[in-house]
């Protein structure tokens, strides 16, 4: 058989809430039983020592803490739909997402995947006490109950597309639904597979039966192949893997914590009984998985067994067992975990699953509980077996263990799990990949509120202090797998030590986590803006080249192509601090050089432009990233162009005026030999030719009270004095040619963007002499709306020059992002931008920005859910002789199932922003009808809340709502659900459709009358 590999695992288990407890909990040989929770039922009431009918002999068991709390609001479950799901369907939920997780995988990028739910499950006695209260069910108890949906839930709130299906063998059903997740991965059936088993035990009706049918447990405690074996102890608990086929889970370099090599399933048929155990059936079901999994039994180190602690289950286990190891070398090592934990039942399986998956990968199995006393009767020495009384270390290499897993009605199930290969679980990056690292980490999170965003900030600080993690492979976990909801959290960090200051400062103080953290409301447009001449400065980037291997990539590509025209390296001209970049002949090609690493940098990094603009040389970068130049033939270019220019005779000069265009066209009609060489924006002109020329013109200027300043620079760019050049560089610019951009880009020479016109020879020779239209290009590009600007150069020097410009006035002002920020900007710098770019919706390629040694599977701490939210039953089941109605009125959310509902609630819904303003009758109508539907209270639903997407709301509930709405509301006659559909984006969308229609809210002798006050009271009293 293909090997089958555990990628990822969630658990909760008596006393222990999660893996590492459940772990824990193992290794300290400790247990999870009490006594039975009053919220579950009065075990006094039930208990009788003598077993009397209808009574327990136990009044404890193994039980979860807190299964009544669930976050509904990150599932986008509504309150009502959460008190109608049965407890199990909500632990599986969460669960499931943390397993995934656990797998380095973000839940939400298994959506519409072929990825298959298998549910092991054995009780529904949710189903038992709600669906039995006719008068009470509803529509949500239908989709609330029932095995399937246990599975389906999972398919559902993840989309997924593979097989969902719930099983029930009784207590191997979770081993057995593991069994048909591996056998549809080898099918290909599906490519991942969440395998989970869940048990909640609410009734006394199982311990009853166990007291009744002589398996039950005094103590409420399993005690398997011990002296003191006497019965079964009920326990509970959830658990989920994540499935994958080995070879795909190391080529996407997972963590894989255990393989399953070989399983099987069989039935003992007609045995001695229907639920006696089969010493027959199960030792073949053994023989058929360790054939699957091609090993002899002398392989096997371990075995957890079904091991229930009752003297004829572990008799015939033993026998069974025995027939495949005794007399075969050294005993083979036994446990079971219902010693820890209780019998599981429907989650049995998936209890020892994990069990062998953890032992494995820590290479150490736990002593077995209540292996001090080993039963003599079972003569397990004689069998080739032995109970561990201390932990067994493994030893280095393939390890092999087994796993049992056996129904009461006959269904039996046997794994053979081995451990992780032991070669690096990571691809080997191709011999030509681009170097990845810039030089600082980004840490991401997401969560559906700002609370949530909080609650997880500090249990990931808190992970992260616990223990030395490199902060590369840590932050990289965190860009792969908490991702996904609406706000976004990234910051940057140098190391560990400051990554947890920042994030437990952020969940601390309110507007450090606002800067820190974005909700994008669409799709980001970004634009790059590459900074023209006049930017540069000695040993600009120098900081980014040391400390980021992927710029440095990049920088030394854009130096080879330069360097044929150079004759020398413009990189290490730069990067040596000479002075030289200041000559005209250097300082373009380095600025073309800096302006294409960055800007490539970037688009490795995953930001890709949707807009491109180039301030005069700027421009030649931006050509290439819209592949409207080749490298080559730009570095050609501008190694020409800076060369041409350098060698005009001196004399010219440039002058920067505070003042439009227009206002000096009279004055430089007088001097042919002056030009406006940019127009940077309404009242900012650039003039540039002969010195002489702009000395008169700046004396005029002065007297009219207009404020000049006088640019540095060694020629008259932009300007009639260029002409000498135009027709050598025409003729090189004819050889290399130009095309299309294929990015929308700006054009500077134009004013506008390029619409089908190539950047040829024409274009870059009229180029040389144009006016630089930066104000008119720029205002073309902001008018078209982009989210973000990212200044491409060595300092910023745009991005102020576009703030002075008028923003359209329908348009959200774009955020300006700097990946340099001048002379001592390094990696961080760009991790900052980085943060900034993905905070506002951008998708970075996040592997591109680490070393290939850092791409490496690091664990994170799950995500951790809000328990502020109860959903339970009221009423207690009670003891024999006793009528109760059924615990149909579940808790509200915030109020424990001990919490009595308050006397009444308002009769007013909201007093929220309404549209509308604050008296409001149609709004307060239809709000309250949105909370009477889904169950939320006053302060929970607002205007602006989606039904959909922030409410939960489905087909059924939109059914309920149009009917409400009908009897709330007068002059609307009947809504069809085709009308109204159109109109669900929003409540308030719903209220603004409504009033269209005429509604108005009847009079009190109607809507509002003593009677139907008091019918919508008691229905929101116990909603």
């Amino acid at each position: 058989m293909e090997p089958v590999a555990i990628v990822g695992i969630d658990c909760r288990f008596p006393g222990a809430p999660d893996t590492g407890a459940y772990w824990d909990l193992l290794m300290r040989g400790a247990d999870g039983v009490g006594e039975v929770p009053r919220q579950r039922w009065d075990a006094k009431e039930f208990h009788s020592e003598a077993g009397e009918e209808g009574h327990t002999n136990t009044t404890e068991g193994g039980f979860i803490a807190d299964p009544d709390a669930f976050d509904n609001e990150f599932f986008t479950v509504s309150p009502r739909e959460a008190a109608a799901m049965d407890p199990q369907q909500r632990l599986l939920l969460q669960s499931a997402w943390r397993a995934v997780e656990d797998a380095g995988t973000a839940p939400r990028s298994l959506a519409g995947t072929r990825t298959g739910v298998y549910v092991g499950i054995m009780g529904n006695e949710w189903a038992q006490l709600h669906l039995t209260d006719y008068a009470n069910v509803t529509a949500q108890m239908g989709s609330g109950n029932g095995y399937c949906m246990t599975a389906n839930r999972i398919s559902y709130h993840l989309d997924l597309k593979g097989p969902s299906l719930a099983v029930d063998t009784a207590c191997s059903s979770s081993l057995v639904a593991a069994h048909l997740a591996v056998n549809a991965l080898l099918s290909e059936e599906c490519d991942t597979a969440l395998v989970g088993g869940v048990n909640v035990a609410l009734t006394p009706a199982l311990s009853i039966f166990y007291t009744q049918a002589g398996l039950s447990a005094p103590d409420g405690r399993c005690k398997p192949f011990s002296a003191e074996a006497n019965g079964i102890g009920r326990g509970e608990g959830v658990g989920v893997v994540v499935l994958r086929r080995l070879r795909d889970a190391l080529a996407d370099g997972q963590r894989v914590y255990a393989v399953i090599r070989g399983i099987a399933v069989n039935q003992d048929g007609r045995s001695n009984g229907l639920t006696a155990p089969n010493r027959w059936a199960q030792q073949d079901v053994l023989g058929a998985a360790y054939r699957r999994a091609g090993v002899e039994p002398s392989d096997v180190v371990f075995t957890e067994a079904h091991g229930t602690g009752t003297g004829l289950g572990d008799m015939m286990e033993v026998k069974a067992l025995g027939h495949h190891h005794a007399g075969r070398g050294k005993p083979m090592a036994l446990g079971s975990v219902k010693g820890n934990l209780g019998h599981t039942e429907g989650a049995a399986g998936i209890a020892g699953l994990i069990k062998v998956a953890l032992s494995l990968h820590h290479r150490t199995v736990p002593a077995s509980r209540f292996a001090a006393k080993e039963s003599r009767q079972l003569k397990l020495r004689d069998h080739g077996l032995r109970l561990l009384k201390a932990p067994l270390r493994l030893p280095a290499g393939p390890t092999v263990a087994g796993l049992s897993s056996f129904g009461m009605g006959g269904t039996n199930a046997h794994a053979v799990l081995e451990s992780a290969p032991g070669r690096a679980a990571r691809p080997e990056p191709a011999d030509d990949a681009t170097p990845g690292g810039i030089g600082a980490a980004v840490f991401t999170l997401t969560a559906p509120n700002a609370d949530a965003l909080r609650r997880n900030l500090l249990a990931q600080a808190d992970a992260a202090a616990a223990r030395r993690v490199p902060l590369g492979p840590l932050a990289r976990a965190s860009n792969r797998v908490k991702a996904g909801h609406r706000h976004r959290f990234a910051t940057a960090a140098g190391d560990t030590g400051e990554l947890v200051a920042r994030l437990r400062e952020s969940a601390a103080d309110p507007e450090l986590l606002a800067r820190l953290s974005g909700r994008p409301a669409g799709r980001p447009r970004t634009a790059f803006l590459f900074t023209g001449q006049g930017a540069q400065y000695p040993r600009m980037t120098a900081a980014l080249y040391e400390q980021s291997a992927l710029y440095r990539h990049f920088l030394d590509e854009a130096d080879t192509a330069l360097l044929p025209h150079t004759e020398r390296s413009v990189r290490d001209l730069v990067l040596g601090g000479d002075e030289a970049v200041h000559s005209t002949r250097w300082t373009q090609p380095a600025l073309f050089a800096v302006g294409y690493a960055l800007g490539r940098t970037l688009t490795e990094l995953g930001v890709h432009p949707g807009m491109l603009l180039g301030h005069s040389v700027g421009e030649f970068a931006a050509a290439v990233l819209a592949r409207a130049l080749p490298l080559d033939g730009a570095a050609r270019l501008v190694a020409a162009r800076g060369a041409l220019m350098q060698q005009l005779p001196a004399g010219g000069g440039m002058v920067s005026v505070r003042a439009a265009r227009a206002d000096l066209a009279p004055r430089i009609e007088r001097e042919p030999l002056v030009g406006v060489a940019a127009v940077n924006g309404p009242a900012s002109t650039v003039l540039s030719g002969d010195l002489e020329a702009l000395e008169r013109i700046g004396a005029e200027i002065a007297e009219a009270g207009l404020t000049t300043r006088r640019l540095q620079v060694s020629h008259a760019f932009h300007s009639p004095l260029m002409r000498p050049v135009l027709a050598r560089f025409a003729k090189i610019a004819t050889e290399v040619g130009g095309g299309v951009p294929e990015i929308p880009l700006y054009s500077t020479v134009r004013g506008r963007v390029l619409d089908g016109e190539a950047m040829d020879a024409a274009y870059w020779v009229e180029h040389i002499g144009a006016t630089v239209l930066f104000g008119d290009a720029a205002a073309a590009l902001l008018a078209d709306g982009p989210t973000h600007l990212v200044e491409i150069g060595p300092q910023p020097v745009l991005s102020g020059m576009v703030r002075r410009l008028d923003q359209p006035a329908d348009s959200t002002a774009p955020a300006h992002v700097l990946p340099v920020r001048g002379p001592e900007s390094g990696g961080r710098a760009l991790a900052d931008a980085l943060a900034e770019l993905y905070r506002g919706g951008v998708e970075p390629d996040w592997d591109a920005a680490y070393a290939p040694e850092e791409r490496v599977a690091h664990p994170l701490p799950p995500y951790a859910f809000s328990t502020e939210h109860r959903y339970w039953a009221r009423n207690p089941v009670r003891g024999p002789g006793t009528v109760a109605a059924p615990p149909h009125a579940p808790a509200t959310a915030g109020h424990r199932a001990e919490e009595s509902a308050p006397e009444s609630a308002p009769a007013s819904v909201l007093t929220l922003d309404r549209p509308g303003g604050p008296a409001d009758p149609v709004a307060d109508a239809v709000l309250g009808a949105v909370r009477l539907v889904g169950g939320y209270t006053d302060a929970a639903i607002g205007p602006h809340d989606r039904l959909y997407e922030d409410l939960g709301f489905d087909s059924v509930m939109i059914m309920e709502l149009k009917n409400r709405l009908e009897s709330r509301l007068a002059g609307i006659g009947t809504l069809t659900v085709q009308d109204l559909l159109p109109r669900l984006s929003s409540v308030g969308d719903l209220v603004a459709f409504l009033r269209e229609l005429g509604a108005t809210v009847p009079g009190p002798a109607n809507f509002g009358d003593i009677g139907e006050d008091r019918a919508l009271r008691e229905e929101e009293r116990t909603a």
